[in-house]
């Protein structure tokens, strides 16, 4: 089976679970045969030389100006990886298009609104690629941000004519206008993956353009694949997809990833518990709960620190948050980590809690549970659908979750029982096993065998 497949991060270039998502699933397709051309829109700088091995340019496929690509397109290779990679070429497409998930700060022009919008953050850069979160708003997305979709698209189609592939595999929003017009130019059926809705990252207060594109690209598509039963729901409920065109297919983790010797624990101060949150410091991961979580647990306990790895729009909002509840000096903040970094604060970890307030899956969770740390998760995720061995909560009950916390810290018991029976969980969710449902997908959509 060959998949041209368009994605928006892949490692080292990621800021949330879809580069993650896709690095596991494209790796697994690979073990498993699949051929895959994965184009990432993304610029490659010289500060990633360590992980990123560029290669030459291809040779121009055809005439057409700076939009060939063939004059704009180039393979990259991942230091290392070259034999888990063995069937895959990634190509990156030049663009400024970032995450919109991370802030870009400064003002904004969102064509979908009506013009400029002042962000709470420190203006970094003026007519950025990216959105900021307006509180009672929702995002607004940077004009420049459209116009860079629309572009990759363009040169998504001049890359797709000189490859062979049987089917396309789109990630997400950024890409599903690609998706769309690879599919329209050369007939080939198109496979949506929808890992976040509009819905999730904004609630109700949603902008109507990335919805359209949502929209669309999920009727456009022949299949579309889903990473919970929750995110399926919402696609029914909110974007009146028919129930027999989605397949749900749950992200998974590499076993055996964290098999390596272990280290000595790290920690802040003797006989300190940690109690982490990792991932966006947005409205949509619930950091706000966290807090004050963490104010009712510390009138219970006092040798607790709350580690909180991450970094978005609310980080500001969050760290004066702290300082107001009067425990500033108990709650560390780390930015966004990468690699090792992230390895190195679960191993901190006593608990990990994700308060999440719409979460299609939930990739930090499995993480946690294979560096042998228990979990409490917010019950409007996707990942509650597969873990039993999970403590539960609503991400709005504050009360529960410290007191689900303070249980965890407190009695050693449960918390063995929770990471023995959660890392059993867990062993069953592999990419593999994702990446043969795709192939399923994929077989059904083209008509070819797998």
């Amino acid at each position: 089976m060959r998949v041209f497949m368009l994605g928006w991060e892949f490692p080292p270039f990621i800021s949330g679970g879809l580069g993650t998502a896709c690095y596991g699933l494209t790796k697994a397709l690979s073990r498993q045969g699949g051929e895959v051309v994965f184009v990432l829109p993304k610029a490659i700088g010289t500060e990633y030389s360590s992980h990123v091995r560029l290669l030459s340019p291809q040779a121009p496929q055809a005439a057409r100006g700076d939009r060939s690509a063939g004059s704009v397109a180039s393979e990259y290779a991942l230091e290392g990886d070259e034999g888990a990679f063995a069937h895959v070429t990634f190509k990156a497409v030049p663009s400024r298009m970032i995450s919109p998930y991370q802030s870009a700060g400064g003002k904004i022009h969102d064509p979908a609104r009506g013009g400029a919008s002042s962000s709470d953050q420190p203006i970094s850069h003026l007519n950025s690629v990216g959105p900021h979160w307006v509180p009672g708003e929702g995002f607004h997305y940077g004009g420049d941000l459209f116009a860079e979709a629309r572009r990759y698209a363009d040169l998504c189609v001049d890359l797709a004519r000189g490859e062979d592939f049987d089917v396309i595999h789109a990630h997400d929003w950024l890409t599903f206008p690609a998706g769309m017009a690879v599919a329209a130019a050369t007939g080939k059926p198109l496979v949506v993956h929808v890992h976040s809705t509009e819905f999730d990252r904004s609630g109700d207060n949603i902008n109507q353009t990335v919805y359209d594109i949502e929209r669309r690209g999920v009727h456009a598509a022949c299949r579309v694949i889903a990473v919970s039963h929750l995110t399926r729901s919402i696609l029914m409920r909110r974007y009146g997809v028919d129930s027999s065109k989605i397949q749900v297919v749950y992200n998974g983790i590499e076993n055996g990833a964290n098999d390596s010797p272990a280290v000595p624990r790290t920690t802040i101060r003797k006989g300190d518990k940690i109690v982490l949150f990792l991932g966006r410091v947005t409205m949509q991961k619930g950091p706000e709960y966290f807090i004050r979580a963490a104010k009712k647990v510390l009138e219970k306990i006092e040798n607790v620190k709350f580690v909180m790895a991450g970094s978005g729009d609310m980080i500001t909002q969050v760290i004066e948050m702290a300082a107001a509840e009067g425990i500033g000096h108990k709650v560390l903040f780390t930015g966004f980590l990468h690699g090792r970094d992230v390895e190195r604060v679960f191993k901190m970890a006593d608990v990990y809690v994700m308060p999440s307030v719409s979460e299609p899956f939930g990739i930090a969770p499995l993480e946690a549970i294979s560096h042998d740390v228990p979990v409490i998760i917010s019950k409007t995720s996707g990942v509650a659908e597969v873990l039993t061995h999970a403590l539960k909560v609503d991400f709005w009950d504050i009360d529960e979750m410290a007191n689900k916390i303070i249980a965890v810290l407190k009695h050693p018991p449960l918390s063995s029982t929770l990471r023995e029976h959660a890392d059993l969980e867990v062993r069953s969710l592999t990419w593999d096993g994702a990446a043969r449902k795709c192939l399923e997908v994929y077989g059904a959509t083209a008509g070819v065998m797998v």
